[in-house]
Formats: C-alpha cells, sequence, structure tokens
C-alpha cells in the first residue's frame, strides 16, 4: 500500500495553524496598537487600520515613516512592503475558486503566514488551509489592535514587558528564516540593514525607510 509523508491539509488543519498563528498575531497587534497611539494615531483610526489593511508590516512602517517624514514617505515605505504580495497573488490565482468577486474576497486570504503554511510539498497550494487560518488570523489582529490601542500602555510599561520587541523580534524571525532557505540573500538583506543603519542617524525615519527598501530593490534586481 502506497503511503505519503504530505502533512494533512484543509480546514480543520487551517483552522489549527490559524489559532496558533494568531495567539502570536494578537501579541503582535498589541504592540501595534499602542505604539500607534503614541505615535499620535486616534485609537479608533488604528483599529480600523488593522481591520482593513491587516498588514502588520505595512502598518508599522506607515505609522512610523509618517511620524518621521511625512505622508509621503509613509505610504512609499507602505507600498513597497506590500509589494511582495504581488507575485505572492500571481502564483494563488490559479487556486482560487468562482468568478471575479469571489476570487477577490478568497485573495484577501493571501498574507505571509497562511500562505506560507498553505505551500505544499509538490509546489501547489493548499487553498482552504490558507483561507482557514487567515480566518483565525484576522479577528486576532483586529482584537490586539484594539487592545494596544485602548489600553493604551505607558512607555515605561511598554519596555518591561517587552512589547517594544515583538515587532523586531518578528521580522527577525522572518529574516533568519529567508536566509536559512536561500542563503545567497545575505547581500541583499546587509545592504538593506546597512543603509537603514547609517539613514537613520541622519534622515527621518520616513525616508530612511525608503532608502532601505530602495536598497534591497536595487541589490536583489542586480543579483538576479
Amino acid at each position: 500500500m502506497a503511503t505519503t509523508d504530505a502533512p494533512p491539509g484543509g480546514w480543520r488543519a487551517g483552522f489549527r495553524t490559524g489559532a496558533a498563528l494568531g495567539a502570536g498575531g494578537f501579541l503582535l497587534a498589541v504592540s501595534f496598537g499602542a505604539f500607534a497611539v503614541t505615535n499620535g494615531w486616534p485609537a479608533w483610526l488604528a483599529i480600523l487600520m488593522s481591520a482593513v489593511a491587516f498588514a502588520g508590516s505595512a502598518q508599522f512602517a506607515l505609522v512610523a515613516a509618517y511620524g518621521g517624514g511625512g505622508l509621503g514617505p509613509g505610504l512609499v515605505s507602505a507600498g513597497l512592503m506590500n509589494l511582495r504580495f504581488v507575485p505572492m497573488g500571481a502564483a494563488t490565482a490559479r487556486y482560487l475558486h468562482g468568478g471575479p468577486l469571489r476570487r477577490a474576497v478568497e485573495g484577501q486570504a493571501v498574507v505571509d503566514a497562511s500562505w506560507v503554511a498553505a505551500q505544499r510539498s509538490d509546489g501547489g497550494l493548499d487553498r482552504e488551509l490558507m483561507i482557514a487560518a487567515t480566518m483565525m488570523q484576522w479577528p486576532a489582529w483586529v482584537a490586539g489592535t484594539a487592545v494596544g490601542a485602548l489600553a493604551v500602555p505607558g512607555t515605561e510599561l511598554i519596555h518591561t514587558i517587552g512589547l517594544d520587541l515583538v515587532f523586531p523580534a518578528f521580522f527577525a524571525v522572518l529574516l533568519v528564516d529567508s536566509l536559512t532557505a536561500a542563503p545567497t540573500l545575505l547581500p541583499v538583506a546587509v545592504a538593506g540593514a546597512a543603509v537603514a543603519a547609517g539613514a537613520c542617524r541622519i534622515m527621518p525615519t520616513g525616508v530612511a525607510l525608503v532608502l532601505a527598501a530602495g536598497a534591497v530593490a536595487v541589490t536583489a534586481w542586480q543579483r538576479r
């Protein structure tokens, strides 16, 4: 009898995966809510952004860049952060069901963690797992943002419980995972880090983020 080592998929596996991811996302969202409010954003706007955009990295980038450079750098930084969804969406399109409207709705499930978890060993994508995982993460992200934005922990408490480290740690884990899977990307990461570190010392945060993202794009393009 033939056997397979492929992990179980489908809706049930997606809900289990999404519950675990949602727990971590909730803590990250609390950090975002507090971060946004302490940077001058009204609580309702931070919560609305999480409900509509549901893009952690872009949301942090927008708030940080807007406070350190204005609306232009903020929008550019957030846009560059989310450019990754263009190839991700293109790769996912053939697995979605229904007409244009239904496919557009299902496409909202293309978020980083769900998309990665839904990858199959044969190169395909588990549509049900991806959608279910995102269905669990979205409410956790919005609820976490609401807690952080409405409770608004003081700066001292944020440092004490480590909320200020959640977001950097999140991106550090993503970076390590990416470099483990593709060590050749190390020069790209180094270029972005070097530009960001140097620019942050002499330029507003928003401008520094745009320059760092530009350095990554140029380096990655040259290595193709």
